[in-house]
């Protein structure tokens, strides 16, 4: 079923009109190249939502709050983040943008460069965290078994994983995720996580599942600040969801199955991270998880699997980067995006991960909720792309307003978090002002 507002010839963008320049970023997907169904939505966000950085920010959790208030965090951060995720998966299905034709179409053709090139500046930065988490997780591996011991290993794993991005980048995105994701990388994954958390509930039992589910936080963080950082998550793919989206056949169904997918692994993989904390305390996750029986082979499953994080990176980095500079191809962008992040991650130390995430937070929990508030509810988005100003003012500033909030709330409710405050103001004043049908 596709959109119930097919696009009229006056939503594309003007750039569209010049065979040198098609703006592919900015014309929505045809009807007759949107392949996606709900279980292929559902198949890339599980896959996209599991990976090792989603463990190790779960583990951030301890000890500072209680094993009862971590879980809570966790289950209600990942429905809400996720249900966000799905619902923006809905507006790019139904109306056939990218990413960066809903952000023109709310902002203004003008404006909207900056949040453009403010999401590819963060999807750089987690490209090369994705790079940064395979390399050493694919030298512990090799420690592991004996072998990598050398200085060089970790250049040579890095280039390794960069090259892997660069060669799945060349190939079709819809046949990535319709065949290698679904049927190959996903099944195995999934047994990796059913086996690592066997082990590690089997290691809560031996050390006293009871005592483990009643401990108590050692305090420092608060459960809405560690909602928060659940949260983070799924909002920092925000930016990229509509990029893979827009190619479904249903908004509803693009809905339904990216909720569902990244839900339950946001939830899995952050619930495993909080378990390996409390039953190995580690500075390491990675040592951790390889001390587990068949950690080895689970880890090196999980790791394959890492490899898709940093092809969306890349994917939809390349998207952005295209609606700006439409002369270089999707593709080119892609291979540029992925070589630099390979270039960075061999350069750039990239540990310090909490702060980014919360940083990143604060730009698009108001950047997408104000996009929410005026798109949602049956807005036919390229419409509003096709008479767009150079700058919406109104929305630019309930913009710049909701960041503000986002960094203010917690000082003036203590306790309160952010992204909640900062995501309900942005939404409610966007909704309320929005454009009335004519």
């Amino acid at each position: 079923m596709t959109s119930p507002h097919p696009p009229a010839p006056s939503a594309v963008h003007p750039s569209a009109v010049h065979p040198s320049a098609v703006n592919e970023a900015l014309v929505p997907v045809s009807a007759d190249r949107r392949v996606f169904q709900w279980h292929d939505h559902a198949s890339l966000w599980f896959s996209l939502g599991v990976g090792l950085l989603v463990m190790q920010v779960g583990a951030y959790l301890m000890p500072a709050l209680g094993t009862q208030e971590a879980l809570w965090a966790i289950v209600a951060g990942s429905l809400l983040g996720a249900g966000l995720l799905g619902w923006v998966a809905k507006l790019g299905c139904d109306s056939g943008l990218a990413s960066a034709g809903l952000m023109h179409a709310v902002y203004g053709r003008g404006f909207a460069s900056l949040p453009i090139v403010l999401n590819i500046v963060q999807l750089v930065g987690w490209g090369t965290f994705e790079l940064v988490v395979m390399r050493d997780a694919t030298v512990a591996i090799g420690q592991q078994s004996g072998s990598l011991q050398g200085a060089q290993w970790p250049v040579l794993a890095t280039l390794l994983w960069g090259g892997v991005v660069m060669l799945l980048i060349s190939g079709s995105m819809v046949q990535l995720v319709r065949k290698l994701i679904a049927r190959v990388a996903l099944p195995l994954v999934v047994l990796s996580l059913l086996w690592l958390s066997w082990q590690f509930v089997s290691l809560a039992q031996a050390q006293g599942l009871s005592a483990l589910w009643n401990r108590q936080g050692a305090g420092g963080m608060g459960v809405l600040p560690a909602l928060d950082l659940v949260i983070a998550m799924p909002i920092s793919w925000l930016p990229l969801v509509a990029d893979y989206a827009r190619h479904g056949k249903s908004g509803g169904a693009a809905l339904r199955g990216t909720w569902l997918g990244y839900a339950l692994a946001n939830m899995w993989c952050y619930s495993l991270g909080v378990l390996v904390a409390l039953t190995l305390p580690s500075t390491d996750l990675v040592q951790a998880l390889l001390l587990a029986q068949g950690g080895l082979i689970a880890l090196s499953l999980i790791l394959i699997d890492e490899v898709d994080n940093a092809y969306g990176d890349a994917y939809s980095g390349a998207v952005s980067a295209h609606s700006l500079l439409p002369r270089w191809s999707i593709h080119h962008w892609g291979l540029a995006v992925a070589a630099l992040c390979t270039g960075l991650a061999l350069v750039l130390p990239m540990h310090s991960l909490e702060p980014f995430l919360l940083l990143l937070s604060s730009v698009f929990v108001p950047l997408f909720g104000v996009i929410l508030g005026r798109l949602a509810f049956g807005t036919h988005a390229p419409t509003l792309l096709a008479q767009a100003r150079v700058v919406n003012a109104l929305p630019v500033a309930l913009w710049l307003a909701g960041i503000a909030v986002y960094h203010l709330a917690p000082k003036v409710l203590p306790g309160a978090g952010s992204a909640l405050p900062a995501l309900a103001f942005s939404f409610a004043l966007a909704w309320a002002t929005r454009p009335k049908a004519r």
